[in-house]
């Protein structure tokens, strides 16, 4: 069967996709993507491009619970690392979720989704998948729009899965950019510093809200 432009093939282990040892960590990896990338740059921003409501993508319903491609409430944003794109975010969630199940998602303006999702005691992560897409898919042409790129090498490597909190299920994928390979770790302290027992020094004090307010108020 001749691959499909529009439709990606989601697979249920890495191995689906044959991705690079570089890129196998990034799509394997079930942390907080938002703090893996800081740790790998100086400065972490997320650019919202959009939020509303939209018909979901033909490779996406089902994994909503959807008895048919309908309308959604979607989200797509860009993750940069000092100042380049990374990954393209894109949220969707049924039109009839509600602010119960999901208290933060209208209000989220620029702030960080991925943060709000592993902070929440109430959320649990469903199992990745990964797919490859290529030019014709419609997140590939989202991303081109937003960069200016005419193209990229394709394959791009794209990891997706489903939040669930209380009823409600909202699927996160994530579209990694070609750049994301050349990316070094850059900062090993992150997670003590934002974590870091009491008492804790003035400059640390500091270094935590300035990296929280990276994570929390910069743009997503």
């Amino acid at each position: 069967m001749p691959r499909s432009p529009t439709f990606a093939k989601w697979h249920e282990h890495a191995n689906g996709v044959q991705p690079s040892d570089t890129m196998r960590d990034w799509l394997t990896d079930r942390s907080s993507l938002t703090y893996k990338l800081m740790a790998h740059c100086q400065q972490f921003r997320v650019q919202r491009l959009r939020q509303q409501r939209a018909m979901c993508l033909a490779d996406e319903w089902q994994a909503i619970a959807l008895p048919g491609r309908l309308q959604v409430q979607e989200r797509d944003v860009l993750l940069r690392c000092d100042g380049h794109p990374m990954v393209l975010g894109h949220t969707v969630l049924a039109l009839r979720a509600t602010t119960a199940e999901w208290p933060f998602f209208g209000g989220l303006g620029e702030r960080s989704l991925g943060t709000t999702l592993f902070g929440d005691p109430l959320v649990a992560r469903g199992q990745l998948q990964f797919a490859r897409l290529y030019d014709g898919h419609p997140l590939v042409r989202r991303m081109r729009a937003a960069t200016g790129n005419l193209s990229f090498a394709y394959p791009l490597w794209a990891r997706r899965s489903a939040f669930r909190r209380k009823t409600g299920v909202m699927l996160v994928t994530e579209v990694f950019f070609p750049e994301i390979d050349a990316l070094r770790r850059m900062r090993t302290d992150l997670k003590m510093v934002l974590f870091a027992p009491s008492p804790v020094s003035t400059a640390s004090r500091h270094r935590a809200a300035a990296l929280q307010s990276i994570s929390f108020g910069a743009v997503k």
